[in-house]
């Protein structure tokens, strides 16, 4: 059963016309990707979902809920986490303080309980660092806790990205080029462990150039070209499809 459904979504700004009539879904533990040459809509796909771009029409719902409209915290409390085409670190703080300030967007304790230091705001600080610290030692991030993200390897920053999201604890994450500036070896280890966040029942929709990548792990690719959707299917469907190839490398 697909949880996010995008129907007939358009997007203008002014007289750019950046979206038009792009229709798809995701469902529960699925890898959709989402391709395209630049220019062709990707990250404004993403911004839609996440609240930081209101549709000009067209719908989207998450688990049978309105969320055009809505705005980023709100779409992040109902699940739907992100990472970004250029890196987006607290720089200064530490792997683990990056985890844990995504952790506390399911905090429950009021400003009351933060300044007295109650118990339960104890306790739940204490669950807020292990749910982290769990993100990192996921992402192969473990070993690398206390360090500064900004001491950390470009990969590494990557992989702190996406064990960030997960510490929101979402049911969906939207990964925006994930392998872009990582060498083939660092890419192989990026596609295992989107294997294994769909194994925690997780579903990714993913933005990304790298085809090995796409190919390699997408159970289904929507293609996208100048904000129109131009084919979508199966891996083996969009290599051989005419329109994408000439969308990517000419007639």
């Amino acid at each position: 059963m697909a949880n996010l459904v995008l129907e007939d979504i358009c997007v203008r700004f002014g007289g750019l016309q950046a979206l038009t009539d792009v229709s798809f879904s995701l469902s529960e533990g699925e890898v959709v990707g989402l391709i395209g040459p630049n220019g062709a809509g990707k990250t404004t796909i993403f911004n839609v979902i996440t609240g930081v771009y209101t549709a000009s029409s067209g719908t989207a719902t998450y688990d049978g809920k309105r969320i055009t409209g809505l705005r980023p915290y709100q779409v992040l409390s109902m699940g739907i986490a992100r990472t970004f085409q250029n890196i987006r670190l607290f720089q200064n703080m530490t792997a683990l303080e990056n985890c844990m300030v995504a952790q506390h967007s399911r905090s429950k304790t009021g400003v009351i309980g933060a300044i007295l230091r109650s118990p339960s705001q104890k306790r739940e600080e204490e669950r807020i660092r292990e749910k982290s610290r769990n993100a990192l030692e996921f992402m192969g991030l473990g070993d690398y806790r206390n360090e500064v993200a900004a001491n950390l390897p470009y990969g590494h920053q990557r992989r702190l990205e996406i064990a960030r999201a997960l510490a929101s604890e979402p049911k969906t994450i939207l990964l925006d080029e994930p392998a872009a500036g990582l060498n083939p070896s660092e890419s192989m280890q990026l596609m295992e462990s989107i294997g294994h966040i769909t194994d925690l029942g997780i579903n990714v929709l993913m933005v990304e150039h790298d085809m090995k990548v796409v190919m390699g792990i997408c159970n289904r690719i929507v293609v996208l070209d100048h904000g129109v959707m131009i084919a979508k299917g199966l891996p083996e469907e969009i290599q051989n499809n005419p329109d994408v190839i000439e969308a990517y490398l000419g007639q």
